[in-house]
């Protein structure tokens, strides 16, 4: 499980002015900008689109059919996308309660989760039918990954007749339950006095940040920090250094053919949030080709990740597949030193640090 390291900085400008004097930007607008266009908007997005999906699984319980599973399906993939993009902002109100891991339990290197939901449709466990219930269950039993198995692991097929009706009740509660968080994180970054006002606001009686410093720290600790999941753990986590390296199984959202558009909502929420919180816009005139260049090196790595079709295992056995998952690597692998020592030297800081510290 990644764990969130300390950020050891170097802050020798003070307070709201690490940006450049020259810059008529002060933290507590870029935080405000990146709250209400991207945090707010995404969670938001995904709240919707959880909404859709227990609907569709509903419907799928109700008429059991290829086409309603193909509509569950594709509510599915549709959620996926969402959550990756929200994913990046992984602090704050999905980190309570143990949602950000409720919501995705992953990797699952001992296949824990696994075992749990194949025991749970294997014994029909009356509980796990029921949203409430689920919630109280292990991680691993209620979010994206338990779905992904329902919907497309061993056994799948029988959603399409009333043989299995367990099977989908078991994925219409995860549904649910995966509705409730998605609203109550949305919910959250939405209150007037929560953790949006205490980001934004930074001052000595803020429990959370206690200067502007603090608060942009957070916010560039995403950019670094997801860059180095999507690269190291999402895409080197299947992809070896040869064909004969490659661990198709072991890519996050397989069965359902969703590894290359997860990484794809992962790179757009990190371009969106950049762009919307304007942070290049504090940089000096002759440093801005930075933000540009960050900008167009993620719109390429969004667009390269959507052209990645099919199985993983099959893009991984075709060379061309396979050359778009290793210019993903390389564009990702270009962009955190180009943000995490460059772009931090522009603002005085001079981040020493990694993300992924940690077992």
């Amino acid at each position: 499980m990644l764990k969130r390291s300390a950020l050891v900085l170097a802050l020798p400008l003070a307070l709201l002015g690490i940006f450049p004097a020259s810059a008529a930007v002060k933290a507590s607008d870029v935080i405000q900008r990146a709250v209400d266009s991207f945090v707010r908007l995404a969670y938001a997005g995904l709240h919707e689109h959880t909404q859709s999906l227990a609907k569709a699984m509903h419907k799928l319980c109700e008429a059991p059919s290829q086409r309603e599973l193909d509509a569950a399906r594709a509510e599915f993939s549709a959620t996926v996308y969402a959550w990756s993009s929200a994913e990046i902002i992984g602090f704050g109100p999905i980190k309570e309660n143990n949602r950000l891991e409720r919501m995705l339990f992953w990797p699952d290197r001992k296949s824990i989760g696994l075992k749990q939901v194949q025991a749970a449709l294997s014994d029909k466990d009356a509980t796990a039918t029921d949203p409430a219930q689920l919630a109280g269950k292990s991680v691993a039993m209620q979010g994206l990954g338990a779905l992904e198995f329902v919907l497309y692991g061993d056994g799948a097929d029988a959603l399409t007749g009333k043989d299995d009706a367990y099977r989908c009740a078991y994925g219409a509660a995860i549904a649910g339950n995966i509705e409730t968080m998605a609203k109550d994180v949305d919910d959250a970054w939405n209150k007037p006095d929560g953790f949006a006002m205490l980001w934004a606001n930074p001052g000595p009686q803020n429990a959370l940040y206690r200067d502007g410093n603090e608060a942009v720290i957070e916010l560039v600790g995403v950019f670094i920090k997801e860059l180095e999941m999507v690269r190291d753990v999402r895409l080197k986590g299947f992809l070896g250094a040869g064909p004969g390296t490659d661990k198709p199984k072991q890519a996050i959202y397989w069965r359902s053919q969703n590894t290359a558009n997860s990484l794809a909502g992962n790179l757009a929420g990190i371009d969106a949030l950049f762009q919307v919180s304007k942070l290049g816009d504090a940089l000096p005139a002759d440093a801005r080709w930075m933000a540009e260049s960050i900008h167009i090196q993620l719109v390429n790595g969004v667009a390269t990740a959507k052209s990645i079709q099919g199985p993983i295992d099959k893009a991984l056995a075709d060379p061309a597949q396979r050359e778009k998952l290793e210019h993903f690597a390389l564009i990702t692998s270009s962009l955190s030193p180009l943000i995490g020592a460059r772009l931090t030297a522009e603002f005085g800081l001079t981040a020493g640090f990694s993300s992924l510290d940690g077992d």
